[in-house]
């Protein structure tokens, strides 16, 4: 029975791992590891300079529902990311929606078997499936010299102005 729950719980982390993943192009030098909660997020390059160490790319995992919790998911998983390089920053490309969507299929069939005291029949039914679209994030890890507080307030992304109305 234990055997049977060692394997359980390791399919269970195997299929966790999968969830979310992120790729490296290491295109400078990288330092010795740091904690990502020393890895700050820069929207707009930082103030004095920086050295670039990879580019990073990441998604959400599969079973992230809600806009604000993917982005979250993302940039989470870009500072770890920076973090295993010894980067002390990322500097935030950007973000795009793919893959996932819902949709619902209905099927019905009819027909017949055996011969002059055969039967009748018929079926129905219905699939619905709702994978959430995953979010995909770009990013820089970088090495900033002097990088400023961390309690010091970070200017957040450019937001889209909203559409005028024609008139």
């Amino acid at each position: 029975m234990r055997r049977i729950a060692s394997i359980l719980a390791a399919l269970a982390l195997a299929a966790l791992a999968g969830c979310s993943s992120t790729s490296q192009l290491v295109t400078g030098t990288p330092r010795a590891p740091i904690d990502p909660s020393q890895v700050r997020v820069y929207y707009t390059p930082p103030p004095g300079g920086y050295e670039e160490i990879a580019r990073l790319q990441t998604a959400s995992g599969s079973f992230t529902y809600g806009e604000q919790n993917k982005l979250n998911d993302v940039i989470n998983n870009l500072r770890m990311e920076a973090a295993k390089l010894g980067a002390n920053g990322v500097l935030f490309v950007g973000t795009e929606d793919s893959g996932g969507g819902s949709s619902v299929g209905v099927g019905v069939g009819g027909g017949s078997y055996g011969g002059y005291h055969g039967g009748n029949f018929s079926s129905g039914g219905i699939g619905v499936n709702i994978s959430p679209t995953k979010k995909y994030a770009h990013g820089v890890a970088i090495h900033v010299a002097n990088p400023p507080p961390m309690n010091e307030p970070q200017a957040p992304p450019p937001a889209v102005p909203p559409a005028q109305p024609v008139k």
